[in-house]
């Protein structure tokens, strides 16, 4: 371990160009760190964020192969290989295990269209698999034809990207830092079942907002007041809001502790109107509060709150594994819509050139 050690310290003193790139890697951890820390809501984050890990695997990489030590490099390509099978597996048979989900979620819960999302993404990429191969394989597929063909994939590839930095951002916000000194939590509603009666996935946000709000009390912080956030639907015989509180009053929460927003109809009236109802309670907007809703609604939760302007960040309750995928590919779909017209623009620029690039090779421009 000595030997390993001297030899890693020679070689940067001896090597000024492995320097420079040290500080790039540590610019970009500043830089991530920085973002993240300061504004976890911001989606630039997960782009922040893979910059500083490839950054730091290239820096490893360069160090691994620059100092030539033999079991640094074994256990360098022994990761390496892993990570990259790993990779490889998820890309390449990603539709199998989205199938295996859609089983499991259609055997335990309902067979409505939000529980159907994993199997009809398996099927959509099965068909857009089996498209662009029979295309290229058979011969006798003009090469314009082939170039317009071309063009899904590489859809598919830019909203690959788009979701693997929501799921980036998604996992990021999950360790955001909780600051014990609140005012006020807001708890998101989730819908009523047979209209009066809450669900596992609402009971679970109460639940964790519970346990915050006595964690800060035992960190000698005042107990917090509770706003509990949902208007009343179509088939509900109560709000949802009422619904929550009667069950925080049940779990031993001061009914003077718990204030009812029941007014909202999706997150972003939510945190809209819990707001105006922290403002009306405390007397002035210099409050501090955090929402509570379900781990995979987070992120979306978080940017509509900062579009209300609550300061607070959020904190995720528990889901049952085999329901997160579906929850998932919804929030994704809600993010998409919400930045509709940055990806409406992108991909239409995609269609627009792999078209001129078929027109051009049907009249044989090159």
């Amino acid at each position: 371990m000595k030997s390993i050690f001297y030899s890693l310290l020679f070689f940067f003193s001896q090597n000024r160009t492995f320097s420079y790139f040290t500080i790039l890697v540590a610019i970009a951890a500043v830089t991530f760190f920085f973002s993240w820390l300061t504004d976890p809501r911001r989606l630039i984050n997960g782009l922040f964020f893979t910059f500083f890990i490839f950054s730091l695997a290239a820096w490893f990489t360069f160090l691994v192969y620059a100092t030539n030590l033999p079991s640094f490099r074994r256990i360098y390509l022994m990761v390496g290989a892993f990570l990259v099978s790993l990779v490889a597996f998820i890309v390449f048979f990603s539709w199998t295990l989205l199938l295996w989900n859609s089983y499991v979620v259609l055997k335990h819960e309902s067979h409505t269209l939000p529980n159907l999302l994993t199997l009809i993404l398996a099927i959509a990429m099965l068909v857009l698999w089996a498209f662009i191969f029979i295309g290229h394989l058979t011969k006798s597929t003009p090469a314009w034809f082939r170039l317009l063909l071309d063009m899904f994939p590489t859809i598919a590839f830019y909203l690959a990207a788009v979701m693997y930095n929501f799921l980036i951002n998604l996992l990021l916000y999950q360790i955001v830092p909780r600051r014990y000194h609140q005012d006020y939590l807001i708890v998101l509603g989730a819908g009523l079942i047979n209209g009066n009666r809450l669900s596992n996935i609402q009971a679970a946000r109460i639940n964790r907002a519970i346990q915050f709000a006595y964690h800060q009390q035992e960190k000698g912080q005042p107990f917090p007041k509770f706003i509990m956030s949902g208007g009343q639907g179509p088939n509900e015989t109560i709000s949802e809001a009422s619904a929550m509180a009667a069950y925080a009053i049940k779990r031993g929460i001061p009914a003077d502790q718990i204030l009812l927003e029941d007014q909202s109809r999706n997150t972003e009236q939510n945190m809209e109107f819990s707001k105006i109802v922290a403002i009306n309670d405390h007397g002035d907007d210099d409050f501090r509060a955090c929402f509570f809703t379900s781990n995979y609604h987070l992120l979306r939760a978080a940017i509509y709150a900062k579009e209300a302007g609550l300061d607070g960040n959020g904190i995720g309750s528990y889901t049952r594994p085999y329901y997160l995928p579906n929850a998932v590919l919804r929030e994704f779909a809600g993010i998409l819509v919400m930045n509709r017209l940055r990806h409406f623009t992108v991909m239409a620029l995609i269609v627009a050139v792999y078209v001129a690039l078929a027109i051009c090779k049907l009249l044989n421009v090159f």
